[in-house]
């Protein structure tokens, strides 16, 4: 008689949903822990203006929005990815569409109906959810070094105190650092860290940026978008990018998808330089010529600010973001306004803080892992979702990530359960 292998997922993000699922239809006993008191909180922070749930461009430039990390996600997409999650979520019967950017959501834009008939399905499978259990590590955490090794028992802490329990394999998909009060805290960084395992430093990624506006500024723009614009950034070594979209002004400076989707390359850029300055078309559908043009025809009694309104679309926050960063002897220059209009200079101080985030950088590295996202040093234990060093831009990308890396710690625990099953018969 053949009794099911115990495994514990530890995390109740999309990435520890998506491990657990596929181990409970591979036939494995499934426990999935969280530490707070339901499962998915951040994944139902990421729907709350709409579930973007992936991205429909071709996958070649899909692939690309992982950066250094293309070559590790490449087969875990090609197994796994936009459009097997899209089949996936037909599968919990929601349809999905395509935005006109791009981005795929279900059809009611909602997360909540999904996660609940998901948690519901889990459950049908036999995966038993245990909600405000905050894990503490592994006793003798995988102290062996060989393949056929049992694991130790499990520590929580609880309402109720302490308890443990015990798993013939572990996946750990406890999020990454930003967004502590829904879970992600990053406390496990120093548990694995005294395990022998290597972690990057997390870092805030798909983040704002700071730039120190005038109180006046501040008060009067804080929270409105500038919309319709281009963003232009070449870091250090030459690497120009080039952007069309909306960014948010906010108190302490820019955020919103614009920014995010270039935020790595500011943030590194600051780190290595002090400053990051981002160039700003604020009307990216006039030529320089034309712009100077219409800056230059009579405006007769007019105010400078209904001048710019009617020749040139400037108005709201883009007249004050000018008055703001254009020195006052260029708005009487129609060829030096017109270039500050097409190009306007704004410096990035500093990323805002990890808790701020949207999502994070860095984690366990890759070289601890092996191709089914095992460590190396612990047999038996698997890592998904942010715990992993790679980030990807908001867009569907950072969420298909999730899934992606969650299905495939999934697998690598049956492969590893099924092979160390096989060996000891």
């Amino acid at each position: 008689m053949n009794i099911a292998k115990h495994v514990a997922v530890i995390g109740a993000g999309p990435a520890g949903l998506m491990a657990a699922e596929t181990l409970a239809q591979g036939g494995m006993q499934v426990d999935l822990y969280d530490a707070m008191p339901s499962a998915g909180r951040k994944f139902l922070l990421a729907g709350k203006g709409g579930m973007n749930i992936t991205h429909s461009e071709p996958i070649d430039a899909f692939l690309s929005r992982y950066g250094t990390r293309r070559n590790v996600f490449e087969p875990m997409l090609n197994r796994f990815g936009p459009d097997q999650l899209r089949d996936w979520i037909r599968q919990l019967g929601f349809d999905t569409f395509i935005g006109s950017s791009g981005r795929v959501f279900p059809t009611d834009m909602k997360a909540a109906p999904l996660l609940r008939i998901w948690l519901h399905r889990l459950r049908e499978t036999g995966v038993r959810i245990h909600v405000r259990h905050r894990w503490c590590g592994v006793d003798e955490l995988l102290a062996s070094r060989t393949q056929t090794a049992c694991f130790k028992t499990l520590r929580f802490e609880t309402p109720q105190g302490s308890v443990t329990a015990k798993a013939d394999a572990v996946i750990l998909a406890l999020g990454g650092g930003s967004w502590a009060k829904l879970g992600s805290d990053g406390a496990w960084v120093a548990q694995l860290e005294q395990c022998g395992v290597q972690v990057a430093p997390l870092q805030a990624a798909n983040c704002g940026f700071d730039v120190g506006w005038s109180g006046f500024f501040r008060n009067r723009f804080a929270g409105q978008p500038l919309k319709s614009v281009v963003l232009s950034f070449t870091d250090g070594s030459g690497c120009a990018q080039h952007r069309k979209g909306e960014l948010m002004l906010s108190d302490t400076g820019v955020e919103g998808s614009l920014i995010y989707a270039v935020s790595a390359a500011l943030r590194d850029e600051i780190s290595a330089s002090g400053a990051a300055t981002i160039h700003l078309d604020l009307a990216p559908d006039k030529s320089l010529q034309r712009l100077t043009d219409e800056i230059a025809h009579p405006r007769g009694s007019r105010s400078l600010a209904s001048h710019l309104q009617s020749r040139a679309g400037i108005k709201g926050a883009k007249m004050g973001l000018l008055r703001e960063i254009v020195p006052v002897p260029d708005f009487s220059d129609p060829l030096r306004l017109a270039n500050a209009i097409k190009s306007l200079p704004v410096k990035l101080i500093a990323p805002r803080p990890i808790d701020e985030a949207i999502s994070s950088a860095g984690g366990i590295v890759f070289e601890e892992l092996d191709a089914h996202l095992m460590l190396q040093k612990h047999p038996g234990v698997f890592c998904a979702g942010e715990m992993l060093d790679w980030e990807a831009p908001t867009g569907g990308y950072l969420l298909t990530g999730c899934f992606t890396s969650g299905r495939a710690a999934g697998l690598g625990a049956l492969h590893w359960l099924n092979t160390k099953h096989a060996t000891t018969d």
